[in-house]
């Protein structure tokens, strides 16, 4: 008891509080275990939950190239047997609002009827829509996807892949509009009068032509979003010094997997769209998503123009074409998978963060490159569940599956509605 007291009395003269001995702590709480009977990732279920929207898939060319006697020989409400799009296959998916594109091929900048050729396949899309309602619906807005998405229905919202359809003529971009348009890639494989193609190397406006830069202003006052996908770097950064609204690119990967593929996007650039509120929409194609199905894409039209040239054929001409067929089953392609699309993903997400990603499948567009595990729109919950395993929580997932895209689409519509004016005085 005395020593007890002395030490007391010692720790008293160093200041130290002395009090009665604090009860011992309780006992730690174990962290609760999972049960093992908790539900798994449901991605069928959750991917009829998510409004899916995808950027970029080219049914309507599909369409067009199988026409007989004038009349569309291919009924997409049923399965087909050829192509990636089709009802049964988008609404097992769970896809709901694929942006259809209306594709005018470059050899059309120089021929003539680029216009022609746009107001036909829009002709073909309100054929599926006026053919099916209780299927499909036109959708040239963002409530309209809603209301198709609530009704059990899949929107056909249409994006016109190549500028030149509007033949030179600003006033066109209006005829487009009113047709349902709502957003145009500037150029495609070749410069046309708006810009720069990225596959081109002739470069004839370092970016933007005159022409293009009004281009730019009216899509603006419009509503109608700027697609970069496809253009030159020079054209994209004098875009996003123009615009005065979100862009998208609607069907680009990411140039990181791919050095030197300028057609995807680089790091710059993916931080460039996000600062602009913008989103990029990640291409499936097994050539646009690794190094390798790239290197072998690249040796493969080597080998094909080589023995063009050599016998003296257009690059379409049956014999070519024979060849190339002979060429890929003696040199396969290297096909990607979902987490290689996936990891494309997830680079968008550390570049830019979660609310600037999107899907730009190109299906119909990219023959038959497409990835093991998400060949055609009835796999997409196959990626779902990837994203999800990589941590991704269920808004993560509704925000790439589509919110992100619908909130750029729903910017540009405010910010033409509060331009009327001025948009009517400019033409």
């Amino acid at each position: 008891m005395l020593r007890t007291s002395i030490l007391v009395w010692g720790l008293s003269l160093l200041g130290v509080a002395c009090s009665p001995a604090a009860p011992p702590p309780p006992e730690p709480v174990p962290a609760p275990v999972p049960s093992a009977t908790a539900a798994p990732f449901d991605a069928q279920a959750v991917a009829k939950r998510l409004i899916i929207v995808d950027g970029h898939i080219d049914l309507p060319h599909r369409l067009r190239k199988g026409m007989k006697d004038g009349k569309i020989s291919v009924d997409v409400t049923v399965p087909t047997d050829e192509g990636d799009f089709d009802w049964p296959r988008a609404h097992a998916g769970g896809l709901d609002a694929p942006f259809m594109s209306i594709y005018v091929p470059a050899k059309y900048q120089k021929e003539g009827g680029a216009k022609a050729v746009a107001d036909q396949l829009i002709d073909i899309v309100e054929g599926i829509a006026e053919q099916a309602p209780d299927k499909f619906v036109l959708a040239p807005t963002v409530a309209d996807v809603r209301r198709a998405f609530a009704e059990g229905k899949i929107a056909l919202p249409m994006g016109i892949e190549n500028g030149a359809a509007i033949e030179g003529d600003l006033t066109n971009l209006k005829h487009f509009h009113d047709r349902g348009v709502r957003y145009i890639t500037l150029t495609h494989s070749e410069d046309n009068d708006i810009c720069d193609s990225s596959y081109a190397e002739t470069h004839t406006h370092n970016g933007l032509s005159e022409l293009g830069k009004q281009v730019v202003r009216v899509m603006n006052e419009l509503g109608i979003m700027i697609d970069v996908s496809h253009i030159s770097d020079d054209a994209f950064w004098q875009v996003m010094e123009l615009s005065r609204t979100p862009v998208i690119a609607s069907h680009s990967s990411c140039r990181h997997f791919t050095p030197g593929f300028e057609r995807n996007i680089a790091d710059d650039m993916i931080e460039r769209v996000a600062d602009g509120d913008g989103v990029v929409m990640i291409n499936y194609g097994s050539t646009f998503v690794t190094a390798e199905a790239r290197a072998w894409s690249n040796a493969y039209w080597e080998a094909r123009k080589g023995f063009a040239d050599e016998k003296g054929l257009a690059m379409e001409h049956p014999e070519v074409d024979a060849f190339a067929e002979k060429y890929k089953q003696e040199h396969p392609l290297p096909f990607a998978s979902v987490t290689d699309v996936a990891d494309h993903i997830e680079h968008v997400i550390e570049v830019a963060g979660i609310d600037h990603v999107g899907l730009g499948s190109d299906f119909d567009g990219v023959g038959d490159s497409l990835p093991r595990g998400l060949e055609d729109p009835s796999k997409l919950p196959n990626l779902l569940a990837e994203l999800h395993r990589r941590g991704r929580t269920d808004v993560d997932l509704e925000k790439i599956a589509g919110e992100n895209l619908l909130r750029v689409w729903a910017a540009i519509e405010a910010y033409a509605e509060q331009r009327k004016p001025a948009a009517s005085a400019s033409r």
